[in-house]
């Protein structure tokens, strides 16, 4: 199942390079809209000292450049399947702070993991098979997130849809996240994207 994204993503990144078109997005000013929304379950405390990232799917880093443009970073691990992006994303951040790594899961506990368009491309997985994979990738990434986590997913009140893509319904995956993962759970739904973003908080989040 994973192959098949892999060379997906791939022959979309050696077309495009490393830029936003070339890992499936519109524009920069898009990706930097669902970066924005996924930080939110940064808490106040942690926007001023010094936090570790997990970033899965992390393509040719460009929510790294995001966050330590912003944050005080003091690890940050970026994980894809793909060799050829995860070589780019090497060669396009060099900051010693930077750790990318070719996986298919996330290998190291941090502060924060993001997720942000990995759950995008199925190709021809059934969209029960993919339910079930995010659902087991949302509960492995949580056990490695010491305070939180956040993802985002195509929406399914969309007007139009693409047979390769995954569209989710938001509030099955709150529920989700509430029943299996935490009480401490926020939808955003109010962004000008066919997509909706899920803030997951930890107990160790408040202290």
């Amino acid at each position: 199942m994973l192959d098949k994204i892999s060379e997906f993503y791939t022959k979309s990144f050696l077309l495009h390079g490393a830029t936003s078109q070339g890992v499936g997005w519109k524009d920069v000013k898009s990706q930097d809209l669902r970066f924005e929304q996924l930080c939110k379950v940064i808490s106040k405390q942690d926007e001023k000292r010094g936090i570790t990232i997990n970033d899965f799917g992390c393509g040719y880093g460009a929510m790294f450049k995001y966050l330590n443009d912003r944050f005080q970073i003091r690890r940050y691990y970026g994980y894809d399947i793909c060799s050829d992006i995860i070589k780019a994303a090497k060669e396009n951040n060099t900051y010693k702070n930077a750790v990318f790594i070719i996986s298919p899961k996330v290998t190291h506990t941090a502060d924060y993991s993001f997720i942000s368009g990995t759950f995008t491309v199925k190709l021809a997985t059934s969209t029960k098979i993919w339910t079930n994979y995010v659902k087991n990738t949302l509960i492995d990434i949580s056990k490695k997130s010491r305070k939180g986590f956040a993802f985002n997913a195509l929406t399914i009140y969309t007007d139009w849809a693409s047979k390769d893509a995954y569209y989710a319904d938001p509030i099955h995956f709150f529920t989700f996240c509430k029943q299996f993962i935490s009480k401490y759970v926020s939808l955003i739904n109010d962004y000008p994207l066919f997509e909706w973003t899920i803030l997951v908080k930890k107990e160790e989040y408040y202290k």
